[in-house]
């Protein structure tokens, strides 16, 4: 059955009531929130409150710089209805491609490992921007520790040849060891296409490609069709049509391309000037539902597919 959505309803009304019904049991597998080392318009805390008081079920913490496996652990401990999953980003503050910190975050409960994000060898030349440019939050991070004689050094994946490098396999490994999910991070087009081969062939079950419409992804349809057939789920996230870093219309055809059954929808959200997070995924399915999409269609990119990202029982 389509439910159509007022046009006007998604951006200047808020969420509707379907959506946020629709959105019982469903998880948001990416989320930047505080306590951060930059603003964040929420804390993990009072996140999980307004979830709670939402239906949902969780959400997954994600920080460019350090393991939030304990913070999860706690957060979960004080607001019991929901699950908070804690993850590793990894990046330089880490120690870029470790083993040993994936290892120590499993054994802490993590559920996600990201492949590089920040310093990611594709991101590097965001830190060129000239002197008094607009630049994302994190790549100012990286220009202040600049200023103070800190230089954070990519972290490569792959050698010069496209192959994946020694410590790239062993993460594979370890993830795999411990059922976590990969999620390819801000890894280039050859990059992530290198890894998730890599990934299959250590026994890696669960494969994200963080949102593949980002202006550093910018995978076309068919490399995310190729992708799915590897077994990947293609991550839809809420601020890269919001922000304008691709039309609405473009996200919205390339679900409708690629097939419900391979998106799960996540907000990416908590950055200051942003809508709230508990609010992005409703704004979406609003969109999806303005689309044309079904409300089961809705329901496996909302709620089936973002407990499969959480290792919940599906509803």
């Amino acid at each position: 059955m389509i439910r159509a959505v007022p046009p006007s309803v998604a951006m200047t009304r808020g969420p509707s009531d379907r959506a946020r019904e629709l959105l019982a049991g469903a998880y948001d597998t990416h989320v930047h929130i505080g306590p951060d080392v930059v603003p964040r318009i929420v804390d993990d805390l009072t996140l999980a409150r307004r979830f709670q008081g939402l239906g949902m079920a969780g959400f997954v913490l994600k920080s460019h710089y350090t393991s939030t496996a304990e913070r999860a652990s706690v957060v979960s401990a004080a607001v019991p209805e929901v699950r908070v999953l804690g993850a590793v980003a990894l990046n330089r503050a880490i120690g870029g491609m470790n083993p040993l910190a994936v290892e120590v975050a499993a054994r802490e409960g993590a559920r996600t490992v990201w492949f590089p994000t920040v310093d990611s060898v594709n991101e590097s030349h965001a830190r060129e921007a000239p002197p008094g440019a607009k630049v994302p939050v994190w790549v100012k991070l990286q220009l202040e520790l600049r200023e103070q004689g800190i230089e954070i050094e990519p972290v490569p994946v792959v050698d010069a040849g496209g192959a994946v490098l020694p410590e790239t396999r062993a993460v594979l490994a370890t993830i795999a060891r411990h059922q976590l999910v990969l999620a390819t991070g801000h890894l280039a087009r050859d990059e992530i296409f290198a890894v998730v081969d890599a990934a299959v062939a250590e026994g890696v079950r669960e494969i994200v490609i963080t949102h593949p419409e980002f202006p550093s992804q910018d995978l076309s349809v068919e490399d995310q069709l190729a992708l799915t057939r590897r077994g990947a789920l293609l991550e839809r996230c809420f601020t890269t049509p919001h922000t304008g870093k691709i039309e609405w219309e473009r996200w919205i055809e390339n679900i409708r391309a690629t097939g419900a059954a391979n998106s799960v929808l996540s907000t990416d959200l908590g950055q200051v000037f942003n809508p709230p997070v508990e609010d992005g995924m409703a704004l979406m399915v609003d969109r999806l539902l303005e689309a044309g999409f079904d409300e089961q269609e809705v329901h496996t990119m909302a709620v089936r597919n973002t407990r499969r990202v959480a290792a919940a029982q599906a509803p």
